[in-house]
């Protein structure tokens, strides 16, 4: 079993260049049983470069069923949303993620200082890393705290995603205080930490010497009683889906990861 619960299409997500045909036959091809489409939702975005701000949820769900219909029986398609976070917006997020049958719901923080770290790494970038990671976790605990209407916390390191220094790194040592705040939002609320691999092989492709999560992150989220985590590749491409699974499953299950999950109709699915 493969649940890659984390990609995005052309079609509702201005930075993807995949199209459903694609999304589908590169799944089969790459041996996924389930994969999920997590559009990007970024409501106030406020990063004047960043085109991704909303979409029709109502004409996403009409093109969904028609996805379904092309899907072979071999692989499950689960509709999903991706929201991007701003303190502000918490209550939007909780309404607008009741306004359609979605299976999964991710909630991600794209932005550090009010840019995405895509964009505006120049500040992120150029001050020391422990204060940079403390504030994005800190800002990642007060999104799971802040909303309730979410499944899968995303991507805890994407604030080193684009770092062009490949040699630092995300760890727990880092801002221990506002890691297990995030993990106590996460464990106290029976939501899911999410593993990225995107960020892994991004790690991998600059040379990183190091690619996998910094393992005192992923021991102290199962010590404070942290049972759930799901995968997604974050694929905006065909070639990526389920990128590097069977490593990080490894690596996972050798810091004492028993089992993974996906969400179906929002409820949790393990395997």
């Amino acid at each position: 079993m493969l649940a890659d619960i984390h990609n995005h299409t052309c079609h509702f997500s201005p930075d993807a260049q995949m199209t459903i045909d694609e999304l589908i036959s590169s799944s089969v091809s790459r041996g996924l049983d389930v994969v999920g489409i997590t559009e990007h939702y970024e409501y106030d975005n406020p990063d004047p470069l960043d085109d991704i701000t909303t979409f029709d949820i109502i004409k996403y769900c009409k093109a969904f069923e028609d996805w379904r219909i092309k899907c072979p029986d071999n692989l499950k398609l689960l509709m999903g949303i991706e929201f991007g976070y701003q303190t502000h917006t918490a209550g939007d997020i909780d309404r607008i993620a009741s306004s359609a049958p979605f299976d999964v719901v991710i909630l991600s923080n794209h932005l550090f200082r009010g840019r995405d770290v895509y964009y505006g790494g120049e500040e992120c970038y150029g001050m020391d890393k422990r204060l940079r990671h403390k504030q994005y976790i800190g800002k990642m605990a007060e999104m799971c705290e802040k909303c309730n209407n979410y499944d899968v916390a995303a991507h805890f390191d994407y604030i080193n995603r684009y770092n062009p220094d490949p040699e630092e790194y995300i760890l727990y040592e880092d801002c221990p205080e506002e890691f297990d705040r995030f993990f106590e939002a996460l464990i106290s609320k029976e939501k899911c930490l999410e593993i990225n691999t995107r960020s892994i092989y991004k790690a991998q492709a600059k040379g990183s010497s190091v690619i996998m999560p910094d393992p005192a992150v992923i021991k102290r989220y199962l010590a404070m009683g942290g049972k759930y985590i799901s995968l997604g590749s974050d694929s905006h491409t065909p070639d990526t889906l389920g990128i590097m699974f069977s490593e990080t499953i490894d690596y996972l299950k050798s810091l004492g990861v028993n089992e993974f999950c996906y969400y179906e109709k929002r409820k949790m699915v393990n395997w």
